[in-house]
């Protein structure tokens, strides 16, 4: 295990933890029922729950590490605490996931704590494939630890049976918010996800959180695989609690009534169409109160699309949450300080929120369409950069199939301007993660192409000539890698694209002092 040799001191680690600009975000509760509210502390107490989970899952030194790290008073002592919680651990997600603090690996290890230390992943392959087909389901599934068993051989450990104490807090508090709420939508979830914590069966309650209808909208379990670098099998919990918002879920709500002609339009083989999308596919507009565990640490979440269970969103689609007051944060905190520097003067005019949220909606849509046929298992861990490279291009064809159909009023000039400035700070998270990698294969594409160009004052543009054209070539070619899981050619892509080029790596230098994301002051 490779050591770091030295640790960054009081100033430095001030100046990384100045990247994170702090901001309060709202969410008005005021409008709950009684009931709600009180639903409301049970399901907060629940995500804390969930945040020391998620810290185990990510190194099993964890936990220890930062119950000594707390005792430390001193002004280093309480920035390193400070920035262990902005990271949920000793690796600093803006710097390549390397340590920053002594005596721990000096990166992240790319099993985090799901497979033993020294697993390596031809292991993994040689022991997985002479197990029983269910066996080797179990394997690889969402839900499952690999450990060594008493003779070093691998073996499988249910989360259910892994997390069993803290899991089994966690689904008291959820029932007991169940037993709070007078919405029947929301007691049904928090009852079958507490099931599902005990079982490690999420299939019924991902379906009813796909039908919840409630003031109090919660996202609660183990769901992305970012933080399994060697295959992206396993889930890491999390949770989001939130308080929808009506109106602008009112307002977007008609999108999703253009998703099934929107398949039928994406530029690929049409045998690789899923003729019959399912049916439901909501959307929710929300204010977050709290996040935890996977997503409340680094870069932090401004909307997702879930579940991931490839059954559910056949059979259902999936559904898209907006974190709108996150959103709010990043636009003032980070982008227009980026776009002013990006941009030239007259093209700054064209940065806009409402093409930012468009299109962040827009990506967590296009996540449920398109290839849905064992990408994750065919792709293994390419899969993350493509699909978000994917979402992100495919999420510009949309709202461009939606312009030229006169389904939203035309703003094509902010729509591109405002995704070229945003590329920026999504890239400035570092290729060392799936949104950053997926973004350098877009921008150097787009480059490539003509359809963003650099100018010699630094600044960059958008070629309105050719953008539309370099984005439809884009979603076909990662479309194609999805839908035919050529591994290979998606290796070649993110070796080839996913890099930040030397004129890219200028631009982004010049950016270091401005913030890079948010740190949340969550309520209460």
């Amino acid at each position: 295990m490779a050591l770091m040799a030295a640790v960054p001191d009081l100033d430095e680690l001030n100046r990384m933890i100045a990247r994170f600009a702090p901001v309060e975000l709202k969410a008005d509760t005021s409008g709950l029922a009684p009931g709600d509210k009180q639903a409301l502390a049970k399901l907060i107490e629940a995500a804390r729950v969930l945040d020391g989970l998620f810290v185990t899952q990510r190194w099993a030194g964890n936990a220890a590490l930062r119950a000594r790290l707390a005792k430390d008073q001193s002004p280093l002592g309480k920035a390193r605490l400070r920035y262990f919680d902005i990271n949920k651990g000793p690796w600093s997600d803006l710097d390549g996931q390397t340590a920053f603090l002594a005596g721990v690996p000096a990166k992240k290890l790319p099993g985090a704590n799901f497979y033993p230390e020294d697993m390596s992943k031809d292991e993994f392959e040689t022991w997985a494939a002479k197990l029983p087909k269910a066996q080797q389901e179990q394997a690889r599934g969402f839900f499952t630890l690999i450990r060594r068993n008493a003779a070093r051989k691998l073996s499988v450990v249910p989360y259910s049976k892994a997390y069993a104490a803290e899991l089994g807090r966690a689904s008291k508090l959820l029932e007991e918010a169940a037993a709070l709420t007078p919405n029947a939508s929301l007691q049904e979830f928090l009852k079958l996800r507490a099931a599902a914590f005990r079982t490690d069966d999420y299939y019924a309650s991902d379906v009813a959180w796909m039908k919840l209808d409630a003031p109090i909208d919660i996202t609660i379990g183990p769901y992305e695989t970012y933080q399994d670098e060697i295959f992206g099998y396993k889930a890491a919990f999390e949770a989001y609690v939130t308080v929808r918002d009506e109106k602008e879920t009112a307002e977007v709500k008609s999108f999703a009534d253009r998703m099934q002609e929107l398949e039928n339009n994406l530029p690929m083989d049409a045998k690789y169409k899923n003729p019959k999308l399912g049916a439901l596919a909501p959307i929710r507009v929300v204010n977050q109160v709290v996040a935890t565990g996977d997503g409340a640490h680094g870069v932090r979440t401004a909307a997702f699309n879930l579940p991931n269970d490839e059954r559910i969103v056949r059979e259902m689609g999936s559904k898209r949450v907006m974190l709108k007051n996150v959103q709010e944060a990043k636009f003032a905190k980070t982008l227009q300080p980026i776009a002013a520097r990006v941009l030239s003067t007259g093209d700054q005019k064209d940065l806009r929120f409402d093409s930012f949220f468009s299109h962040i909606l827009a990506h967590e849509m296009t996540h449920g369409i398109g290839p849905q046929n064992n990408v994750r298992q065919t792709l293994k861990e390419q899969r993350a950069a493509i699909e978000e490279a994917k979402a992100d291009a495919t999420g510009l064809f949309m709202l461009q199939y939606l312009f030229d159909r006169k389904a939203l009023p035309a703003a094509e000039r902010p729509l591109y301007t405002t995704f070229l400035a945003s590329s920026f700070r999504t890239l400035r998270f570092g290729v060392h993660e799936a949104h950053g990698k997926g973004m350098a294969l877009q921008f150097n594409y787009l480059m490539d192409k003509g359809a963003f160009v650099a100018k010699p004052d630094g600044t960059f543009a958008v070629d309105f000539s050719r953008i539309k054209p370099a984005v439809r070539d884009l979603v076909h070619d990662l479309l194609d890698v999805e839908a035919t899981g050529d591994y290979a050619r998606a290796r070649k892509m993110l070796d080839e694209m996913g890099v930040i080029r030397p004129a890219l790596q200028k631009a982004l230098d010049r950016l270091k002092d401005l913030p890079t994301d948010i740190e949340p002051i969550q309520q209460p």
